[in-house]
């Protein structure tokens, strides 16, 4: 069991940068190191999409063709958390953004499926 907990959501000016953070949580006896970990996001009306992930060692990363070379995913094992850099924000980036996990499995790392955990979300606002 993984409890999710995202922060660093707000108002940012177009072309500005926010960090997201996600906190986890593992049960007694678990290992954040275990986990791949996501970041998706719904914008308001819409359905949620893909925005970037990165496998347990992370030595695997990927990020939608809609966020690169602008958004970056990164993890710190010894804090349990999930960063989200996210630079160049534009309009098309507010929605609520949520972090994801899944228990590490053999066989080729998916990045969109197979997520098991989620949090919250946190709402990122861009002014134009």
């Amino acid at each position: 069991q993984v409890q999710l907990v995202e922060s660093g959501g707000g108002l940012v000016q177009a072309g500005g940068s926010l960090r997201l953070s996600c906190v986890a949580s593992v049960a007694s006896g678990g290992n954040f190191r275990l986990y791949d970990m996501g970041w998706f996001r719904q914008p308001p009306g819409k359905e949620r999409e893909f925005v970037a992930a990165i496998n347990w060692s992370g030595g695997r990363t990927g990020v939608a063709d809609s966020v690169k070379g602008r958004f970056a995913i990164s993890r710190d094992d010894a804090r349990n958390t999930l960063y989200l850099q996210m630079n160049k924000v534009k309009p098309d980036d507010a929605a609520a953004y949520y972090c994801a996990a899944k228990i590490r499995r053999s066989g080729p790392f998916s990045y969109t499926d197979g997520y098991e955990y989620w949090g919250q979300g946190t709402q990122v606002t861009v002014s134009s």
